[in-house]
């Protein structure tokens, strides 16, 4: 291998855990299955003495303790990061938990990328989890507080602390990702000029490639390898929950999964006796969010920071999208896949594939840690094909907040260096805003809308519209009439016109008949 910049930064263990068989009753706790997974990390690396160079120990934010749909009366700990590390006698110095978000794990590698090559942290073990399925099955029947942990300290807190959703878009039940990214399909539906069944039919395809990858990965939670009528078909198994998408095209998130990756430098590496064919190079990465609140968007199938932030990561590694032999999108949902295709300039039957887990359908929805293990899959692929390189990207709330990695076993000449995020995050906050109307009257049609279901049917709708007199955007219900609902959704819903008023605090939109 070519001479190295000591500080430059590397990859050089991964792991990953998928308990679907473990009886409730005998499962561990998320510490325990995070704290497992890190362990397998750190054997990873080759290096028994790889644990006194941790000096940083930094953990994904849990769903219980990030949305009050996931909190559980088992408890939690004060310091997440400091139970996982005193389960693998890390003396680290810094303990991290992050804010919440999707992009989160990729962000962290690039942000430790930047502290290792500055020479501010020496080894980094960053890990994640979820114990959902554990904790569905015995938080009736469990005492309270079996999961909580008083240990020493308190974490340090890094992201974006800021909720994803508006006071208005909340008045109007748009919070959850079920209801947000089914808003983005129907306005990508609407770009491309298709009826809600071809649409079907496409995103079925689309998401059909994900399950099979996830069939042939072991460490999948759904490994049925549905086709593309299946995933489509609404029945008692595969019900409704936000229109366009039935149960198979959500997130998988009610599962038991954790990763982690290490990180240190060239130099560290070659004192601990790290082989050089586990090391992988950080090639290019950029951070960066579109306007925060999608109510605020020009449209609701684009992303500008998904298309600066790629482009800005492929210039910094000196590549093209077709250089890449491995792919892995964010796929919370298959807008998030749609969209990314098109601002990356990818084809979305590009023979490469777009995942290399199943994603998170298939694969799993592990909270905000998913891209953890995207990107400990993606160091064992870049391993297994020396000069490869591989691209993750990663999303966090609602199409907002992006992260983007490339990686490879090539190693990266001279200085590790990147640019500031704040240079690409002035250029997207410099963007164009839609006029937005909180309380709006008159004749309207609508731009984008998303049906919600129960069990037993339809339950509420949202719609994004537009003023006929100002073209100005606003955010409504429809009513929550059974009849009004299965209409909007049996019947094309985009451009139709209707009627906006303010009843009882919030917008009302009536369809035209």
């Amino acid at each position: 291998m070519p001479a190295l910049d000591d500080r430059m930064p590397i990859l050089v263990g991964c792991g990953d855990i998928t308990d679907t068989t473990t009886p409730a009753l005998e499962a561990r706790s998320p510490y325990d299955l995070i704290a497992q997974a890190g362990r397998v990390a750190l054997d990873d690396t080759g290096a028994p003495g790889i644990g006194a160079a941790i000096d940083t120990v930094a953990m994904l934010r849990s769903f219980a303790d990030t949305s009050w749909r996931f909190a559980t009366p088992l408890g939690s700990s004060s310091n997440p990061p400091r139970s996982v590390a005193n389960r693998l006698d890390l003396n680290a110095a810094r303990h991290i938990y992050t804010y919440a978000g999707g992009n989160m794990p990729q962000y962290l590698v690039n942000r430790f990328a930047e502290e290792i090559a500055a020479g501010e942290t020496r080894g980094v073990l960053l890990c994640g989890g979820e114990a959902l399925r554990t904790q569905h099955a015995i938080e009736r029947n469990s005492p309270p507080g079996l999961w909580a942990e008083s240990p020493r300290g308190e974490p340090e807190l890094i992201g974006d602390s800021r909720r994803g959703w508006s006071d208005h878009e909340e008045k109007h039940n748009l919070r959850a990702a079920i209801a947000m990214y089914p808003l983005f399909e129907n306005g990508i539906r609407g770009a491309r000029g298709r009826d809600i069944a071809t649409h079907m039919q496409a995103i079925g395809r689309l998401m059909a490639g994900f399950a099979r990858v996830a069939a042939a990965n072991p460490l999948a939670t759904r490994r049925e390898g549905h086709d593309a009528q299946r995933l489509i078909t609404v029945d008692e198994e595969n019900r409704w929950i936000g229109f366009p998408y039935p149960r198979f095209l959500n997130s998988n998130a009610f599962i038991d999964q954790a990763a982690a990756v290490v990180m240190t430098s060239v130099k560290t590496a070659r004192e601990l006796g790290i082989p050089e064919h586990k090391w992988v190079f950080l090639h290019g990465c950029a951070d960066g969010h579109d306007h925060w609140y999608a109510s605020e968007r020009v449209n609701f199938h684009s992303s500008p920071a998904i298309r600066l932030g790629s482009r800005l990561a492929l210039e910094m590694a000196g590549r093209r999208i077709e250089d890449f032999t491995f792919l892995d999108l964010y796929s919370c949902f298959s807008s998030a896949v749609e969209i990314g295709c098109q601002e990356l300039g990818l084809a979305e039957d590009d023979p490469r594939g777009l995942t290399v887990t199943g994603g998170l359908p298939f694969f799993g929805g592990p909270g905000n840690n998913y891209v953890t293990h995207s990107i400990s899959e993606m160091v064992r692929r870049v391993r297994s094909r020396p000069g490869s390189f591989g691209l993750v990207t990663a999303n966090g709330n609602y199409v907002t907040k992006h992260s983007f990695g490339v990686y490879s076993t090539t190693p990266v000449q001279g200085r590790w260096q990147r640019q500031s995020p704040s240079v690409l995050q002035a250029e997207l906050d410099a963007l164009p805003k839609a006029p937005f109307n909180e309380t709006p009257s008159g004749a309207a049609r609508i731009e984008t809308y998303m049906v919600m279901h129960g069990r037993r049917g339809p339950e509420w709708a949202a719609v994004f519209g537009r003023l006929e007199a100002t073209g100005e955007r606003f955010l409504a219900n429809p009513p929550a009439d059974p009849a009004v609902l299965w209409d909007l959704q049996n019947r094309e819903g985009l451009g139709r016109p209707g009627t906006v008023s303010q009843v009882d605090g919030r917008n009302l939109f009536v369809p035209a008949g």
